[in-house]
């Protein structure tokens, strides 16, 4: 059966790009090419898209998905942080990131992103990267494995986590996403949240470097659009949304407009059809079409 998908925060995506017709486009995470798809109606009947994205299956599934746009669309395997150099200084009319982890990543027992799906402890984005988040939890020693928990997890119980961790791999290697939720049974729920959440969320961004460099790939990807591009990200957790913010904050500086001084959050209806839409944040920023005045010495 082929993967659900349900592009988050899309009408507001295609706004703050302003897509015209016959524009360059990219899309940093291209992932199944929901908002790729959108772009491409709306750039019409001459617009041109370059989407990359690190997870081989799902670049897959889009190229089904957006073969009958022919010429129109290019993809490629590759890192959003690599875009200035696959670019080759053509400054695109408007780059979009959607960051974090999909639906089609989530829902795949075999990716190992959810505690709530028996698999393999993997969490990949790009299967060819060697690391995964079995090795991380059975090689780091405790105190760095509390210090991912608690930067990338924003756990306050990380210390007790890295215990129950460490004592349970000393029984026995822990190779499942149930093997791991379950060596966190001992430390007790606060609230609604379940202790593997934020661990999980921590081990992901780790193996994947999800907010390595991510601000300065931010200002890169900015610096490369034409006068008039915007740059759209949209993030799904504080630490990117924090990222982002601070990427943009810095433009104006350099001949940018912040478009959202606060972040834009999916509307009702859109909660009501897609729950997981709910941590979702958009910000965007627009290359002017002038470089900002130095004041005379």
């Amino acid at each position: 059966m082929e993967p659900q998908h349900q592009p988050v925060l899309l009408a507001e995506a295609l706004a703050f790009l302003a897509v015209k017709p016959g524009g360059f486009y990219v899309d940093g995470t291209v992932g199944l090419g929901g908002h790729a798809r959108a772009i491409l109606d709306a750039s019409a009947p001459a617009g041109r898209l370059l989407g990359v994205d690190r997870d081989s299956e799902a670049l897959a599934l889009a190229e089904q998905r957006l073969a009958g746009y022919g010429p129109r669309v290019e993809l490629r395997h590759s890192d959003f942080r690599a875009l200035p150099a696959l670019l080759a200084g053509a400054t695109p009319d408007g780059i979009l990131l959607d960051l974090g982890v999909s639906s089609f990543q989530l829902d795949c027992a075999e990716r190992g992103f959810s505690f709530r799906r028996e698999g393999p402890l993997d969490m990949r984005f790009d299967r060819m990267q060697h690391e995964t988040a079995t090795d991380l939890v059975n090689r780091l020693p405790e105190t760095e494995l509390a210090d991912v928990i608690y930067r990338f997890g924003e756990e306050p119980r990380a210390r007790r986590i890295a215990r129950c961790l460490v004592a349970a791999r000393r029984r026995g290697r822990i190779e499942t996403t149930a093997a791991l939720a379950g060596a966190l049974r001992g430390v007790e729920r606060r609230g609604r949240i379940d202790p593997a959440t934020r661990t999980f969320q921590a081990l992901r961004i780790r193996v994947n470097r999800e907010l390595d460099g991510l601000p300065a790939a931010l200002g890169q990807l900015a610096h490369s659009l034409a006068p008039g591009g915007r740059l759209v990200v949209i993030s799904f957790h504080s630490l990117e949304d924090r990222a982002a913010k601070q990427a943009l904050a810095a433009l104006p500086r350099a001949g940018f407009r912040v478009l959202t001084p606060k972040p834009v959050r999916p509307a009702a209806d859109e909660l009501a059809r897609n729950p997981r839409a709910r941590s979702a944040r958009l910000r965007a920023a627009e290359k002017l079409d002038q470089e900002p005045r130095v004041a005379a010495a």
